[in-house]
């Protein structure tokens, strides 16, 4: 069983999290699973400084938990500092982190994630989770700023990944990176941590006991296996309708580029070029898409309503009037 832990390494819920599931996954009843822990990369301070600035209450806001009725979690906006503060440290206590614990620094965790997807890339989830450890570890106890290049490269260096200060400094997993942040974002993961086994998520530094019931749950399903580009598909579609069209271009393009013929992806891409205002490319598409499947009603709906951002009224007349006599709704 693969269990991805969606979570950043600047929210204290996520080292939390860490704990508790490590404790999940050595009861009695989850002996045997098989698990695989993969992280994947969360942002809960989009804005946090590319050089860190010294964290303050304010500052650090965003690493507090999302609402006084849900703490268990950091979420995106970032929610009111202060936000049920006793309950925080009361909980890692009870994990046994010191008292006092936490960050030091506020910095960007972009480069960090970098690491922990080359640790899984050259290593697996062993040598991933170790690295996760470290960072959280040089983060929330040892007032580390995880930003510091030289800083990721010794964690890199004692974890044992072969030429990872060369990998980091040349910008390596840094698309790899912002793609699971879009693909994290088409999964409607909102919160860090969260716990993701096939379709099913938990979202929040749960108690041990929640995790194993939420993994035994899902052990015991029959998960539907979808081809990875259906999946890429879903997704984009998915971020197009959260009016990201420029994110699901992104996810579209591998796609493009191997199955470029496909018609569902033809279509998918002129939605997201008409709504990224890239109307040449979309009117171009959407010409060959017209030739190729003269009965597609919304492809002639849409080169209509192309043309006519373009100024070409006349032109866009003739495919709106088709596109309404094909599909009385588009009227």
């Amino acid at each position: 069983m693969r269990i991805e832990v969606w979570a950043d390494l600047v929210c204290p819920w996520a080292y939390i999290g860490k704990r508790r599931l490590e404790k999940a996954l050595a009861t009695p009843a989850l002996a045997g699973l098989g698990a695989e822990v993969v992280w994947r990369p969360y942002r809960i301070d989009p804005t946090a400084p590319s050089q860190a600035t010294p964290a303050d209450e304010a500052a650090m806001a965003g690493a507090g938990p999302a609402t006084a009725t849900d703490p268990l979690q950091c979420a995106v906006p970032p929610s009111p500092a202060g936000a049920a503060p006793g309950l925080l440290t009361q909980i890692a206590a009870e994990e046994g982190f010191p008292t006092g614990w936490g960050p030091v620094w506020r910095a960007s965790s972009h480069d960090a994630h970098r690491l922990v997807t080359l640790a899984y890339e050259n290593g697996g989830s062993t040598v991933q989770n170790e690295v996760v450890e470290q960072v959280l570890k040089a983060h929330f106890l040892d007032g580390a700023d995880i930003s510091d290049r030289s800083l990721l490269h010794d964690i890199a260096d004692r974890s044992g990944i072969a030429g990872a200060a060369h990998l980091l400094d040349s910008g390596a997993a840094d698309q790899e990176v912002r793609n699971h942040l879009l693909i994290g974002k088409a999964r409607s993961i909102a919160t860090s941590p969260t716990l993701v086994v096939g379709d099913r998520a938990l979202a929040g530094a749960q108690p041990p006991e929640v995790i194993v019931d939420f993994l035994t749950a899902a052990a015991g399903a029959r998960s539907r296996e979808m081809p990875e580009e259906v999946r890429r598909l879903r997704w984009s579609e998915s971020l197009l309708e959260q009016r990201d069209p420029l994110g699901s271009l992104i996810l579209l393009q591998p796609l493009l580029d191997q199955h470029g013929d496909d018609l569902n992806v033809r279509r998918l891409a002129t939605r997201c070029y008409f709504h990224s205002a890239q109307l040449s490319r979309a009117h171009d598409m959407l010409r060959q898409l017209v030739a190729d499947a003269p009965d597609d009603s919304y492809a002639r709906l849409m080169l209509g309503r192309t043309l006519q951002r373009l100024g070409s009224d006349e032109e866009a007349a003739v495919h709106l009037k088709m596109a309404a006599a094909m599909t009385p709704d588009f009227a």
